[in-house]
């Protein structure tokens, strides 16, 4: 029996009632862990998420894809690091259960040396399969646009991907991004369809929006995004709140943010969500902790 939609978490209990899954390496600033992307497959939980070194120091290392029998205590299955892809650093991963039942690990790629990001997917008929799929791009971007971060999804006609886009004109704005919108027949050909969302001047997601879970549910559509009010709070987003505008974008809900965390500067990003039987929803999210750091939480919440 198919779970019914998750509906948006309550703020309250997004914090205090969440527990740890994974902690960064190093407990000081710019050690993170996190960028979780889940699926439950035959009771059997997975999440791939990915990890990170501060700058100088390697920046983002590794994805990694976990396994669980309880969405809490999960073991490291595949492990895929950045020279695997000749990349600088890696960011979130996207991690897809496809209904023919083949597993599919979106990677965020960035180019050594420039500014630019692009999208590589790898393919297998297992989770372990991943380890030695060959990569292929499927967001290459372009000289002008960057392409990360993408959140999937199958509708059950076609697929939909929403992916953070930094424009590169401006070298020393490249921080900025929208979250722009494509769809494909089979998940790996992508036709760009327009701009989701974009920020709100003068508000606290002004600098750039970056979606982080869709939850399809006919008329009442809706997304969590991570927003940022200026170049200063790179990496220190926070979350919104976007509902569908029922034409193929997404409008931000009033008086965000709507999810931080309580430690300084009160990052809480990559949020994603599983639902559960009765109404009830697996939440993940990457959030800062009192050190500066980074780690990956989740937690259960009632409809």
């Amino acid at each position: 029996m198919t779970s019914p939609a998750p509906r948006p978490p309550s703020p309250d209990r997004f914090w205090a009632d969440a527990e740890v899954v994974v902690e960064p390496e190093d407990p000081r600033p710019g050690s993170w862990a996190g960028g979780p992307s889940a699926q439950l497959v035959d009771g059997t939980w997975w999440l791939a998420y990915r990890l990170r070194r501060p700058v100088g120091e390697g920046r983002g290392f590794g994805n990694v894809v976990a396994r669980s029998d309880d969405g809490l205590h999960f073991e490291p299955v595949v492990a895929v690091g950045k020279e695997r892809f000749g990349a600088e650093s890696l960011e979130r991963p996207a991690l897809v259960h496809t209904p023919e039942g083949r597993w599919r690990l979106y990677v965020s790629c960035a180019t050594p040396g420039t500014r630019h990001w692009r999208v590589d997917l790898l393919e297998a008929a297992t989770v372990e399969g991943l380890a030695t799929a060959e990569a292929r791009t499927v967001l290459p971007g372009s000289a002008t646009e960057a392409p990360k971060d993408p959140v999937v999804r199958w509708d059950g006609d076609r697929w939909h991907l929403w992916a953070s886009v930094h424009p590169l004109d401006d070298p020393d704005a490249t921080d900025r991004m929208t979250t722009e919108h494509a769809t494909s027949p089979d998940g790996v050909d992508w036709t760009w369809r327009g701009t989701a969302l974009a920020g709100t001047p003068g508000s606290w997601d002004a600098r750039g929006v970056r979606f982080s879970a869709v939850v399809l549910d006919g008329s009442r559509t809706w997304a969590l995004y991570d927003g940022r009010a200026t170049a200063a709070e790179n990496w220190e987003e926070r979350t919104g709140l976007a509902e569908h505008d029922g034409e193929g974008g997404f409008r931000a809900a009033a008086g965000g943010p709507y999810l931080q965390s309580p430690h300084a500067p009160h990052g809480l990003r990559y949020a994603d969500v599983v639902a559960l039987p009765g109404g009830r929803a697996r939440w993940f999210y990457e959030a800062t902790r009192a050190d500066g750091a980074h780690e990956l939480r989740t937690v259960v919440l009632p409809a």
